[in-house]
């Protein structure tokens, strides 16, 4: 069977069971047990952490109007982070490589913040079109460039996040390929590929990470804009 490098892109399959649904079981092994006191073992104490410090860092551009979308964003940024994380696990499927769950994850969120713009400040949202002291010649130009760049933004959030981590796959694919292919040929060279692939990994996991916190941020950025 002739396979290509795109073929990473959809789900391996275990006795016609999806591995990424196994692999998203996976964190339901990091949920504490129920317990009486408010922090049980090390591991509570760092998930503790981390969701505060990710909280943190999404409210602080924003109003108090907009701290209730605390919980909604703090849970998207985990989702991304588990998912682009699984990902990069062998044989498992990442689902953020896809246009198609980006923009359901994408389109919702950015028009549920166009929607609350619209409805507490609609004249300061509509002012965003056109920008004051604009030319009476270059109004209907300005309008039409200023809505095309408000419509397109949760398709350029998908893209973004779509493209970066498809391209950090395939290269991952193609350095692996290269270095299976010259072990037999030229063991130095493939041992010097070897170890640019580890590194490219390490890059991968950071580019993972930002990619999800960078998803949610402009989200953020967006509702602060219409709050």
């Amino acid at each position: 069977m002739n396979l290509s490098f795109f073929d990473q892109f959809t789900s391996p399959c275990l006795l016609g069971i999806p591995l990424i649904v196994i692999s998203m079981l996976f964190p339901s092994l990091l949920i504490p047990n129920f317990d009486n006191r408010w922090v049980t073992n090390r591991l509570s104490t760092l998930q503790s952490w981390l969701l505060n410090l990710i909280t943190k860092q999404l409210m602080i551009p924003m109003d108090k109007k907009g701290h209730k979308w605390a919980l909604i964003l703090t849970s998207l940024t985990i989702l991304l982070l588990t998912i682009n994380l699984l990902g990069l696990l062998p044989y498992t499927f990442t689902p953020t490589t896809q246009l198609s769950m980006n923009m359901a994850l994408a389109f919702p969120l950015w028009f549920a913040t166009l929607l609350t713009g619209l409805r507490n400040q609609p004249s300061i949202s509509l002012g965003h079109l056109l920008p004051e002291g604009t030319p009476a010649m270059l109004i209907p130009i300005l309008i039409l460039i200023e809505t095309t760049s408000l419509l397109i933004r949760p398709l350029a959030l998908a893209v973004r996040l779509t493209a970066n981590l498809t391209a950090g796959h395939l290269l991952i694919q193609l350095i692996s390929t290269a270095a299976t292919a010259l072990l037999p040929i030229m063991p130095t060279i493939s041992v010097l590929t070897t170890i640019i692939l580890l590194l490219l990994t390490i890059l991968e996991v950071a580019v993972a990470m930002i990619q999800a916190y960078v998803f949610v941020l402009l989200l953020s950025l967006y509702l602060q804009e219409n709050i």
